[in-house]
């Protein structure tokens, strides 16, 4: 037991040292990959789901994740919050950032690095609601336990800024109540949520999870870009086998699954590459997939369906006082499915000159809002070119100093209700998909826009707000500078006319880059996850969503990496259990046999093992193993039940004790006798 118990010790020790991703061992480039590997499970996609999958599965077993991207710890500007906009605004091929723009015109972004969205967002970190939980048939107690195994690692309390403080004051004043406090929950009314930017400013990502990872359970292969996922057949049915996946240089490797029923492939691309690799690997509609010469291995034609993307709208101001710099921090959840949030400051980065020369001007970013990340509502989403953001960036640089003081505060749609679709583009899984969103196409959506930005308009009024906005709200001649300064004038212009509002929603449309959809669960993959149709094959992120989770889904993907990895572990755990007792049964039943013993009764002691352990201890390491409230149920009672004593035929007593005896030492020694308990105590004769 003591060995036992200094296990455990030292895996608690090992799970709180801070990460640090640059010296994970079992971290490499692709390239350094043999041609073929045999693995346990593998894992597409280092995001905010797959990262805490992965280190989960890899406490007991061998686990493939493949990354297309490179590392967070390598680029400073994905963990430096003053360096938030300039990932967004990075373009160029090995960029952490893959911009795409959907069918609607509306400019967005892809992450393409291990830890996923985690290193590109504004960092807010709050649960899903309560309601949520329940309609998609999680364990609330589940829940909350892998909640708290991220948030361990990567949540933070942000300090309150003047600004961000008579916000969240602003909305209390205007009756968005009730005052939350701080909380992670998602609760209606006012609160200040986590974050995933520590107080020195350095972002925390889903990467960071893999601090959990067993080191010689894993390997993490970096820029591994999946090409497709291999099949064979048990019958007709197709089973996941491997995945064939090319290196930075080109070279192509294959990775398989070793032999056992319970070993799985696990897509945790996101809401664009799941649906994407599953159609190229000849999952999803017949007609589409042939169109591309693909042979169909699963003709699904939800795959791809359901694609949404949350509105957001904005509205700038400027404030006569000085700001903070700051992201989301404090939000306030309407009871007429809206969202409130707010970001502020403009002092991002150093400017960098636009051009050469001596009268070079100054190229300025704004945070969340700056239109060299596509954040242009200026221009409505179809007018949104190149060209336009240019113009933009150019007019940023000519605006006086005191007219980029200020924030923003935005509103998000709950939900959304509209709904749109993705297909192949081509047969490149680096290239984007083809995607809309059809953003404001259910009338619920565009009514509850209107009703955020009227909400808005009554918090930057408020008394509470008065110290950052002008009087009345009434611009200051210096915003006019430029008819394409990109601070939304739209608003004042349409004045409280509904119709203008509704205007005003569609013509500003952005994104808050919480799209999803595309594998839906009870389209695409069943309440288990697993793809249907298909055996060894599941999809676990922000894909399998039918609506987006709490007011910002981060938290709640990175918790479903963890929730629906340990069913995964104790599955295999399982059949290994239950495969050691029936050997361990076998061998009793032959020795009995052998001896001609009758009427013998089987009781287990585990008072010797459990003597000097504390419930709440256990508790505890039996959470962090990843043990389901059912199993601590049944250990609880055991334990806390005090001992069981052996009562068996003499002769038969001494094997039993010799078996328990070569098991010292092994963790699941206990569990294995508890089964056996549990089937022969209550008096079964042999």
């Amino acid at each position: 037991m003591a060995f036992f118990i200094i296990t455990i010790l030292l895996g608690l020790l090992s799970v709180s040292q801070p990460a640090r991703g640059v010296n994970y061992t079992f971290m490499r480039e692709a390239m350094h990959a043999p041609p073929v590997t045999y693995y346990d499970y593998i894992v597409i996609g280092g995001g905010t789901a797959g990262c805490p999958l992965a280190a989960t599965l890899s406490r007991r077993y061998r686990v493939l994740l493949l990354e297309r991207g490179g590392s967070p710890y390598d680029d400073d500007r994905v963990l430096n919050m003053a360096h938030f906009s300039d990932v967004l605004s990075d373009t160029s091929a090995s960029s952490p950032s893959q911009r795409f723009v959907s069918e609607d015109g509306v400019i967005n972004s892809r992450p393409r690095v291990l830890g996923g969205g985690s290193c590109l967002n504004a960092g807010f970190f709050t649960r899903a609601g309560v309601g949520y939980t329940r309609a998609v048939g999680w364990d609330a107690s589940e829940v909350l336990s892998a909640y708290k195994w991220v948030e361990d690692v990567v949540a933070f309390q942000p300090e309150l800024g003047p600004w961000q403080a008579a916000m969240r004051r602003g909305l209390l004043e205007t009756g968005v109540v009730p005052d939350n406090g701080f909380t992670y929950d998602h609760i209606p009314g006012t609160k200040v949520g986590g974050s995933i930017f520590d107080p020195d400013g350095r972002r925390h990502t889903a990467a960071d999870l893999l601090q959990y990872a067993r080191p010689e359970g894993i390997d993490v292969l970096l820029r591994a870009r999946v090409a497709r996922i291999l099949f064979s057949y048990k019958g007709t049915k197709p089973v996941a086998r491997g995945v064939v996946y090319r290196d930075s240089l080109g070279m192509v490797h294959v990775a398989y699954l070793n032999q056992g029923d319970a070993n799985e492939i696990i897509l945790s691309a996101g809401a664009l590459g799941s649906p994407q690799l599953l159609m190229l690997s000849g999952v999803g509609p017949s007609d589409h997939l042939r169109s591309f010469g693909l042979d169909v291995v699963v003709d699904n034609p939800g795959v791809g369906q359901g694609m949404s993307d949350n509105p957001m709208n904005a509205i700038y101001v400027p404030s006569p006082s000085p700001v903070e710099v700051s992201l989301i921090q404090v939000v306030g959840i309407t009871r007429f499915g809206s969202y409130i949030e707010g970001a502020s400051g403009s002092d991002w980065t150093t400017r960098t000159a636009a051009s050469s020369g001596d009268g070079a001007r100054q190229a300025r970013v704004f945070g969340m809002f700056s239109p060299q990340t596509g954040q242009l509502p200026t221009v409505p989403p179809k007018q949104r070119t190149p060209e336009a953001i240019a113009r933009a960036v150019d007019a940023m640089s000519q605006v006086p100093d005191a007219a980029l003081r200020g924030g923003f505060i935005l509103e998000k749609v709950l939900g959304p209700q509209s709904t749109g679709s993705l297909a192949l583009r081509n047969l490149d899984p680096d290239d984007n998909p083809i995607v809309q969103f059809n953003y404001f196409a259910h009338p619920d959506d565009l009514r509850r826009c209107v009703a955020g930005i009227e909400a808005i308009e009554r918090v930057i009024r408020s008394r509470s707000f008065s110290r950052f906005a002008y009087p009345n709200f009434a611009f200051p001649a210096m915003l006019n500078v430029t008819a394409e300064f990109p601070a939304n004038l739209m608003r004042v212009r349409g004045g409280s006319d509904p119709a203008a509002l509704e205007r005003f929603c569609r013509d500003t449309v952005m994104t808050i880059w919480h799209y999803h959809g595309g594998c839906q669960v009870g389209r695409v993959v069943d309440r288990d996850y697993r793809v249907l149709g298909i055996d060894a094959l599941r999809v676990i992120d922000g894909s399998t969503f039918n609506a987006s989770p709490g007011t910002n889904p981060q938290a709640t993907v990175m918790m479903l990496g963890r929730y629906l990895g340990l069913p995964l572990f104790e599955k295999k755990l399982g059949h290994q259990i239950v495969f050691s007792v029936l050997n361990f049964l076998q061998e009793c039943a032959y020795f009995i046999s052998r001896k001609k013993l009758d009427e013998v009764v089987f009781k287990v002691d585990f008072e010797k093992a459990y003597d000097k352990v504390k419930w709440p201890f256990m508790q505890q390491t039996l959470c962090m193993k990843g043990f389901k409230s059912a199993w601590r149920k049944q250990i609880e009672a055991f334990v806390q039940g005090g001992s069981v004593r052996i009562r068996v035929n003499d002769d038969v007593g001494h094997y039993f004790q010799t078996q328990k005896v070569s098991c010292q030492g092994n963790p699941m020694c206990p569990i294995q006798f508890k089964i056996v308990a549990h089937t022969y105590v209550g008096g079964a004769h042999w």
